[in-house]
């Protein structure tokens, strides 16, 4: 098996995590120092209310390895995955949460299919979930497969690593949750390989996950449904010598 260390980007959004960004930074930092030849942390601030922007600012001046972008105010939280893909600046990239649920050593497990697959998503076989929490997820990816016709097991999970060559073919579009499940089925559709990989999660430690809000749940069946009727048009992706441009009538 190939030994080689890749160059790695790690990226997480804060949004009310005061009190893990800075320990999944160090997290990050210590992983990668272990796992990549070369290798960066980015924060994305969401428009985080708390205190999580400042903190990662005081660490990004405290190490040339940690980068900072804010957004002026809340996007959501597939903004915030698609500002971290657009800035990240090495070959491979891995993201994750800012609340610590998934651990970030995990990369470990990640990098050793690197070299057969292109996208790397994680699957939760322990989930340290509410009943209820566990239940959305579960009719979730139900849903999902059944509308997009693919086999993962769970599609959404918050920890993932992929080629950044990726970004600029998958066009994505969603500012909601539903960017993890739009990465997958992207890179399923333009004929990249995917693999999955079994985790653990762990409880949040503070406050409650926002993942199953009523105003993230409607704002992720919207980008579902939107990316539904993208990938399922007459005119998506076709091959570079076809086209159906209508008849013309009698």
């Amino acid at each position: 098996m190939p030994t080689d260390k890749p160059n790695i980007s790690v990226f997480f959004p804060v949004y009310k995590d005061e009190l893990t960004v800075e320990r999944v930074t160090r997290k990050a930092l210590d992983v990668l120092a272990d796992v990549a030849a070369d290798y960066e942390v980015l924060i994305v601030d969401d428009g985080t209310p708390c205190r999580a922007g400042e903190i990662a600012d005081r660490l990004a001046a405290e190490n040339p390895k940690v980068r900072v972008i804010h957004h002026p105010r809340n996007l959501g939280y597939g903004a915030a995955i698609r500002t971290g893909l657009e800035n990240v600046r090495y070959d491979w990239v891995c993201f994750t949460d800012g609340d610590d649920e998934y651990d970030i050593y995990d990369l470990h497990k990640l990098i050793r299919l690197k070299d057969y697959y292109d996208l790397i998503i994680t699957f939760r076989y322990v989930k340290a979930y509410s009943g209820f929490r566990i239940f959305i997820s579960w009719i979730y990816n139900i849903v999902l497969r059944m509308l997009f016709r693919t086999h993962y097991r769970d599609i959404s999970t918050g920890l993932r690593l992929m080629k950044r060559e990726l970004v600029e073919e998958l066009n994505l579009q969603s500012t909601s949750p539903f960017v993890g499940a739009e990465i997958a089925i992207k890179t399923m559709l333009k004929g990249f390989r995917v693999g999955e990989v079994g985790i653990q999660t762990f409880p949040r430690e503070f406050g409650k996950g926002s993942s199953t809000s009523m105003r993230n749940i409607l704002a992720t069946i919207k980008d579902m449904l939107a990316c539904h009727r993208t990938i399922f048009s007459e005119s998506y992706d076709l091959p570079a010598n076809r086209n159906r441009a209508k008849k013309e009538g009698p």
